[in-house]
């Protein structure tokens, strides 16, 4: 077996580890960010239960940070307050984004985590299966459910040789995404094999496995190995660390192989992760911003050596550079280490342990400005800045441009280069983790005005004609359908306030055409809803009315999240149609619950007085959610009938 099968099959509740299959899986751990967090702890509230049921289960502050109005502040209280209560260990602002902070604190071999965030899958570097999903999603695995998803084809991915000086796991996930694009990975999981994972760090790997979900992967994972020991080791945690690898004669569905003698530095230009080209195709290019950090590149080694290449040099006059250490961990290594001194020595601005500008929390570039990111996406208008030029790469590249003003190949500088270990002993002080008491039934939890109650879908009438609201193209992230931000995530616990933004930046007016519609359509094309994980880019068009998408292909977290809020996915069965489809065409599909069964609709275009096909091809169990009119409906309704008998 592989080593996906090997920690599937241990996990496995229902169904075959057959492609294609729907499977489903005992969840270990969970964790939420504030952004999505609120959300699925009113979900998990809605279902009466008094107490989580995984192993652990970690809610995180990272997102919202910025405490400009009572409704953060708010929010984090509740978060707090509901942990308490339903035996939730709370990460408070400031101990870090929460992929670092639980790669560091809480992730484990060969177990299984899920997590409303779609970069959960970089505890994969550790061993770990773990796999964003929407928050809705998690809330039903705190409950004790079984996560159901497709059985991915399982892509192999062997290394051979040793990364060069330069080099970085930034580069190996760049040089993946060259060749698979951003939807190469969907309806995979992605596992690292061969001789060349033994010289990769675990912080390469992580940045590897944070980056797959950009690919579309259901998750990445590398072995448990002896790096995976010394890394637990150092954290205090070797009594979590359990050998796992895939036997000798392992079989893969799919496989690649990358030489890392032959890969060089690496950048994702603007602005998608997938435009990758070498460093030095693009060099000369003026930059104005240089930005390290992000759940993909803020480790202690990355920081200490981004602050040892700027040992007594100085940022550029014109660039900005900030740097975020991506835990307080990280950052009070980095100070007591002396690299933070270096950093500021040079000239850097430093930023809290949040997410801050890779979810366009400030720092948002100056108009028509290049800004290079040790991020892991470049979605235009994500940075805050509407023709923002965002590349990606690695913190290596991005002191190399941050020191030139340009877009630099640090292979050119011609300085030495710099590779830092991982510590034989990080510092831990877990004293901004807040730990739930043995019961917390007599806890209050705290709700602001700004928390409002979870909108419910509607099942499906037999019947459903409506317009097309708005037709969209290929690569549409949720970035495109719900907007972030310092204006719009403070809204993510009020559904009718953040509704206001949906296409904000597509369409402003969409919100107002949705209301006096009713009913609606919206159309798309390849790769519909990829990015960020966050359940309101479903969540919110269902309040508006929109009914069902109708798209080429989806991303599999998005198209999972459309399920459970009772919004009909379809596919076209010849993509040629959706160029005969316009905004504003009015369509009808009848016979909603007889297409749901046999899988096809036939469309009619009442404007064009054409007709096309659109597939919903849905398991027994998807299909049950969509006619309760989302998955809450159904829980709800299962739990009706359990308390009657």
């Amino acid at each position: 077996m592989n080593l996906t099968c090997k920690i599937l099959q241990a996990h496995l509740m229902s169904g075959e580890l057959r492609p294609g299959c729907e499977i489903g899986i005992r969840i270990d751990q969970t964790l939420t960010q504030d952004a999505t967090g609120t959300m699925a702890y009113l979900q998990f509230e809605a279902m009466g239960l008094p107490r989580v049921r995984t192993k652990l289960s970690v809610s995180y502050v990272d997102h919202n940070m910025l405490q400009t109005g009572f409704e953060n502040a708010d929010d984090h209280r509740y978060l707090q307050s509901v942990g308490q209560k339903y035996g939730i260990v709370f990460s408070r602002p400031g101990n870090g984004i929460c992929h670092q902070v639980h790669r560091e604190r809480f992730a484990v071999p060969a177990q299984t985590l899920l997590g409303s965030d779609s970069h959960t899958p970089t505890c994969g570097g550790l061993g770990m299966l773990a796999i964003g999903a929407g928050g809705l999603d998690v809330a039903v695995a705190m409950a004790g459910e079984p996560y159901f998803i497709p059985m991915p084809k399982v892509l192999g991915v062997r290394l051979t040789g040793t990364l060069q000086p330069w080099c970085s796991g930034k580069d190996v996930i760049l040089e993946m995404l060259r060749r698979l694009t951003v939807k190469g990975g969907t309806g995979r999981i992605v596992e690292y094999t061969g001789p060349g994972v033994a010289s990769l760090s675990a912080s390469h790997r992580f940045t590897i496995t944070n980056m797959g979900a950009e690919l579309g992967a259901t998750t990445s994972v590398f072995p448990s190995d002896e790096v995976t020991r010394r890394f637990l080791a150092a954290q205090g945690r070797e009594a979590d660390w359990v050998p796992l690898a895939a036997d000798p004669d392992a079989t893969y569905d799919e496989t690649v192989e990358i030489d890392l003698d032959t890969l060089e530095p690496l950048t994702a230009c603007p602005s998608s992760p997938d435009n990758v080209v070498g460093v030095r195709a693009v060099a000369g290019t003026p930059v104005v911003q240089v930005c390290i950090g992000s759940c993909t590149n803020s480790s202690y080694e990355d920081l200490a050596t981004a602050a040892l290449l700027l040992r007594g040099r100085r940022v550029h006059p014109n660039v900005s550079m900030t740097v975020t250490p991506g835990s307080k961990q990280v950052f009070e290594m980095i100070v007591r280490d002396g690299y933070f001194a270096d950093l500021i020595a040079a000239g850097c601005r430093i930023l809290e342990s949040a997410c801050g500008p890779c979810i366009g929390m400030g720092q948002a570039p100056p108009t028509g400005g290049v800004s290079v990111r040790s991020f892991n996406r470049n979605f235009k208008g994500r940075s805050g800045t509407a023709d923002d030029l965002v590349y990606l790469a690695s913190p290596e590249v991005c002191v190399a441009c941050a020191l030139t003003g340009e877009i630099t190949d640090p292979r050119t500088l011609g300085i030495d280069p710099i590779a830092v270990a991982t510590p034989g002993q990080f510092l831990i002080n877990d004293n901004m983790l807040v730990f739930p008491p043995a019961d917390g039934k007599d806890i209050e939890v705290l709700r602001g005005p700004n928390i409002k109650p979870v909108p419910l879908g509607e099942p499906p009438a037999a019947t459903l004609e409506a317009p097309v609201l708005l037709k969209l193209g290929d690569n549409i992230s949720t970035d495109h359908i719900m907007p972030a931000g310092a204006k719009v995530l403070p809204l993510r616990s009020n559904i009718p306030a953040i509704a206001e933004f949906v296409f904000m930046r597509v369409d402003p007016t969409f919100p107002e055409r949705a209301r006096a519609a009713g009913p609606s359509l919206v159309v798309g094309g390849s790769n519909y809803g990829q990015g960020s994980s966050r359940e309101h880019a479903a969540l919110a068009p269902m309040y508006l009315g929109v009914r069902a998408v109708i798209v080429k292909s989806f991303a599999r977290i998005h198209r999972a999240n459309l399920i459970n809020f009772g919004i009909l996915p379809l596919t076209f069965a010849d993509e040629a149609d959706h160029d005969g489809v316009d905004q504003g065409d009015q369509l009808r599909l009848e016979g909603i619950a007889e297409g749901l069964t046999t899988g096809h609709f036939t469309v009619a275009n009442l404007t064009k007085g054409t007709n096309f096909r659109a597939d919903a091809q849905l398991t027994e169990r998807e299909r049950e959610v969509i006619l309760a009119g989302g998955l809450l409906n159904k829980i709800k309704s299962e739990q009706t009938e359990t308390a009657a008998v």
